[in-house]
């Protein structure tokens, strides 16, 4: 009775593993083959910009962030739409501007009468882009109003642009009041963004920071009824023919939530959108026509979706098999039944160990990777469940402690 549950278990462990570990020797051979040529192609593009500013209720921190817009040195016309807020994040930003009319080539207030979430408002600020755009083209940078761009990221992110074929560049965070977990988390799904932008395109970038061709995008694209609008931005432009990238070099600053409770509801909002995008995208983004791009959404479809539930398998198949040592007794020693039985308990043991320290924001020395990837297998399945519910996170309470704490941050 124990040889069954445990050869499931074995046969789930490998399908949710598996395929992280033949993505991590292509990400070894991606970065080996082609970190010198992922540079800029120019250091004096220019092109008419236009920079996205999606605000909700931002009283604490829109001046700070207009502030360090206008200190990019890159003349950019500015479009700010608020989702309705109930503070003075406009009337704030309004004196802002009307104090700093140099600031910025000219700038638009786009006024929600309703919130509808992020996406809806980039939806709605896009579409008014291209109607008031006199000439069509050039780029757009949409940046949070939370994240602080260091000197010189809007000049930077623009160079990638002297290639045609380049349609969408993101920046990286420096993230400040992380965790053990959370900053171990972000160095493997970064390092997983750069190597998929040295051989292809990412289907991921932060919204913090990120600018395309206009061009390039096909707004109808967007699903308003969902969040992670910069993976989908990422996702709609390599799909008309261009390269979605990151560039290391490019860095904005951000504030980790205070915390374990918060960081966990950020991670799980932000699976969430993943996996909807994923759901939505697995069969025409993954398309085996689109080359290595549609292998890297493919296993990001199994990294999001599939393994957690692989995993979820893996777990009641131990739950199982211990349920038959207890109804039925240990098994007999020198049996298989005994040999996989006493392999899978020391396995199990060692994966709780590392998935509750790297819970509690412990390290685990060399083996922290794995209790990092058990961690996320977590919140990725909360996400899955949050979604089977019905229950849509696209509009989220904010994390105030973040704001709160803008005002230590240097960059």
């Amino acid at each position: 009775m124990v040889v069954v549950p445990a050869m499931v278990e074995g046969a789930a462990l490998t399908v949710a593993l598996f395929p992280f570990l033949r993505h991590r020797f292509d990400m070894y051979r991606w970065d080996r083959d082609h970190r010198s040529q992922h540079v800029p192609a120019s250091t004096d593009h220019s092109e008419a910009l236009t920079v996205l500013l999606p605000v909700w209720n931002e009283a604490l921190v829109i001046e700070r962030k207009l502030a360090n817009l206008a200190d990019q040195g890159v003349e950019a016309r500015l479009v700010l739409i608020d989702s309705a807020s109930t503070d003075a994040t406009v009337r704030l930003a309004k004196a802002w501007l009307a104090q700093h009319p140099n600031a910025f080539a000219d700038h638009d207030i786009i006024e929600m009468p309703v919130r509808k979430g992020k996406t809806a408002a980039v939806i709605q600020a896009l579409k008014a882009i291209g109607e008031t755009t006199e000439q069509p083209g050039g780029l757009i940078c949409m940046t949070d109003a939370d994240a602080l761009l260091e000197r010189g990221v809007l000049r930077r992110l623009m160079q990638w642009f002297a290639d045609p074929m380049i349609g969408a560049v993101g920046a990286l965070p420096r993230r400040q009041g992380a965790r053990a977990e959370e900053a171990l988390h972000r160095e493997a799904w970064e390092a997983m963004r750069i190597a998929e932008s040295m051989v292809d395109s990412t289907p991921f970038l932060e919204g913090s920071c990120m600018m395309w061709r206009a061009s390039a995008l096909a707004v109808d694209d967007l699903f308003d009824q969902a969040n992670a609008d910069d993976a989908q931005i990422a996702t709609s432009v390599r799909r008309q023919g261009w390269r979605s990238i990151v560039d290391p070099q490019a860095r904005f600053v951000d504030v980790a939530p205070e915390t374990a409770g918060e960081q966990r509801r950020q991670k799980i909002r932000r699976a969430q959108g993943l996996q909807r995008l994923l759901l939505r995208e697995r069969r025409r983004a993954g398309q085996r026509s689109q080359g290595v791009f549609g292998r890297i959404v493919r296993r990001q479809v199994h990294f999001h979706i599939a393994a957690p539930l692989a995993l979820t398998v893996a777990a009641f198949s131990a739950v199982l098999r211990w349920g038959f040592v207890g109804l039925y007794g240990w098994p007999a020693t020198f049996t298989l039944a005994n040999s996989m039985h006493l392999g899978l308990a020391g396995l199990e043991a060692a994966f709780l160990v590392l998935w509750w320290r790297s819970r509690q924001g412990k390290s685990s020395g060399p083996l922290s990777l794995i209790g990092q990837w058990l961690a996320s297998m977590e919140l990725l399945g909360r996400a899955l469940v949050t979604t089977a519910r019905g229950r849509s996170l696209h509009m989220w309470e904010q994390h105030q402690d973040v704001r709160q704490r803008m005002s230590d941050v240097e960059v």
